[in-house]
Formats: C-alpha cells, sequence, structure tokens
C-alpha cells in the first residue's frame, strides 16, 4: 500500500494462499458462530427489492436474532499466525446482548509499516474495545456510530498509544422490533439479501479514489500530515429487516473482489437456512473465492473497474486481508 498520508492501494502480489474459519471460542476451525456469540448487520437502501418502512413492526413480531458463522484468512499467511478476532490487518467482534446482536469489523491501514508501526494492531483494538463496549452494556441499539466513538476516544486517552488508522462498520439487530442499525467509517460494509436481491448494501465512504475515511491515531506532531475521520463522520441507516434475511459484515478484501453478484449467489444457496454448517461453508466459499479472485491477475475486478473509472488503466485482483461474517436472521 501506499504512505498513510493518502491511503492508497497497490496491486501487490503475493504468494500466500489459504482460508481460515472462526469457532464460536474463537478457535480456528469449521465451526461455526452458534447463538450465543451471533450478531447483526445493517445497510443502504438498494435496488430491485421494496425494502419494509421503518415504523410497519406489529406488536405480535416475534424476535429476531442472528445465526452468524466467521471466515477469511490475512493476506500474507505464512508471515503470522491466526489470532482470535483478526486477519492480518483485519479485525472483527460478534456479541450477542439483551440490547441488540452486533457484528463489527475494521481495516487496518497498511501503509503504517512505512512508520513502523503494526497496521492490525489499531483495527484489533478498537474492535476489542468496541466488543468489551457491547458486552458491559454502556450502548444503545440504535447508536452503533456510539459505539465507535466511544471505542475511539478511550484509544486517544489512554496513555499508552496504539499508533494507527482504519476503517469501521457496526451493525446492530434490535430483534424485538427487527430494527438494523449500521454506523460505517471507510470502506468495509455490508449487504442483506432477500429473495434472492440486494435489498440493503451500504456505501463507500471515500475522500478520492482508493482513499477511504478512516480513524487515525497518528504520532505526536504529525497530525497534520496524516488523513484522519470523526467517528461522528460515520453513515448512519436504519431499516427492518425480517426472518429469513441474510446479511454478510465483510472488509473491502471481500468487495474489492467480489461484484455483487457472485456474493448474492452464495448467499442465496443458504437463504433463511439455521444449519450451521451450511452457513459456515457458505461463508468460507465467499472467502476463498475472493482470495483466489485477488491473486487473479487477467481477472477485471471491482476494484480495477474503479480504478479505470478514475483513470487509472488497471486489471487483476487486489491482494488483501479478507474478514467475511455471514449471518442468517432467524427467531
Amino acid at each position: 500500500m501506499q504512505s498513510v498520508l493518502v491511503y492508497g492501494r497497490l496491486f501487490s502480489r503475493a504468494v500466500a494462499n489459504g482460508i481460515y474459519s472462526v469457532s464460536t471460542g474463537g478457535q480456528g476451525g469449521a465451526a461455526p458462530h452458534t447463538s450465543s456469540t451471533t450478531a447483526s448487520a445493517s445497510s443502504s437502501p438498494s435496488q430491485g427489492v421494496e425494502a419494509e418502512p421503518i415504523g410497519t413492526a406489529s406488536s405480535h413480531r416475534k424476535k429476531l436474532r442472528f445465526l452468524t458463522a466467521v471466515s477469511g484468512f490475512p493476506k500474507n499467511r505464512t508471515l503470522e499466525k491466526v489470532k482470535p478476532g483478526k486477519f492480518g490487518d483485519d479485525a472483527y467482534f460478534v456479541v450477542k446482548h439483551a440490547q441488540g446482536d452486533v457484528i463489527g469489523v475494521a481495516d487496518g491501514v497498511g501503509g503504517w509499516r512505512a512508520w513502523g508501526i503494526d497496521p492490525g494492531e489499531f483495527s484489533h483494538s478498537l474492535m476489542t474495545v468496541s466488543e468489551r463496549v457491547v458486552r458491559s452494556g454502556r450502548f444503545k441499539a440504535s447508536e452503533p456510530a456510539a459505539i465507535i466513538a466511544r471505542a475511539y476516544y478511550e484509544l486517544l486517552e489512554n496513555k499508552t498509544h496504539i499508533l494507527g488508522s482504519s476503517t469501521a462498520c457496526v451493525v446492530v439487530l434490535q430483534g424485538d422490533a427487527g430494527h438494523l442499525y449500521s454506523a460505517n467509517i471507510g470502506d468495509s460494509g455490508f449487504v442483506v439479501v432477500r429473495n434472492g436481491s440486494v435489498v440493503h448494501r451500504s456505501q463507500e465512504q471515500q475522500h478520492y479514489f482508493n482513499t477511504p475515511f478512516q480513524l487515525s491515531l497518528p504520532p505526536p506532531g504529525t497530525n497534520a500530515q496524516v488523513l484522519s475521520d470523526r467517528p461522528e463522520s460515520a453513515e448512519t441507516l436504519e431499516f427492518l429487516v425480517k426472518e429469513g434475511d441474510m446479511l454478510m459484515v465483510a472488509t473491502d478484501g471481500v468487495f474489492d473482489n467480489l461484484p455483487d453478484s457472485l456474493i448474492v449467489k452464495e448467499m442465496v444457496k443458504v437463504q433463511g437456512s439455521t444449519d450451521l454448517l451450511l452457513l459456515q461453508q457458505a461463508a468460507n466459499s465467499i472467502a476463498q473465492q475472493a482470495r483466489k479472485l485477488a491473486f487473479d491477475e487477467d481477472y477485471m475486478s471491482p476494484f480495477a473497474r474503479s480504478a479505470r473509472e478514475n483513470g487509472i488503466n488497471a486489471i487483476g485482483g487486489k491482494p488483501d486481508d479478507i474478514t467475511v461474517v455471514l449471518a442468517t436472521i432467524t427467531v
């Protein structure tokens, strides 16, 4: 990647390949998350299918929850061990709480390596603190942006600063009302699929091509040189979901390499399924396809298409860390 001054992405090539699944306990394995660690999602209105408007929830609505599976891998698999809650510079958490089921993903800015800073430390810390905020109940389901803000400012005020930058996406399912709330900073995001079509999708936040919004904690005296956005700049959305809807929350390693058509194709295969093994297999398939295409130098990836739209003659996938959290909305 390029300098953190512009947060660019290069078409670098790597040899490592592989995929990891994460079980309920956070250890490696093929088992999916169970309902005790499930989560939720959020998104923006999309094309094709009419979404149910806010405010139509009936008093007899069943409480909705998530069954989830997590899959992914670091870009440089051979250089590090997979740790619970992270894949390379990506990080995530999945929590079930009485106030709402919550999913969070973050993507550390790789350009910090040129400064001698581990890019994954900030994103992992941001998600770790966010998870602690949720587990402690210090949040409102309708305010996912406040979860990100509370975590960011806690890191900012920490005497031992954890330096770096990261995008962030947090989604909350308020099961009693069937509402999904989301907050997104940068180019991670989510997709909600219903009856084979995308009904909600987050939108990237970019300053300009390849330069997404990001939270930053730069070294002292470098604030003016480093791109940094406030947590309050997060795009927030809310909408109703239904039993049987499918949700995917992922980092840009997925969205930059897979078009919506391929993502939807895999999600439709398990539409409404409560079979945790099938859900895990679908999450694995999405992550593995993104991984394979990321290293295909002849593939016209979504990232390459976007580059061409911005006057850059590019082709090929974009090698990157990949994180997929796939969820079925059920009762």
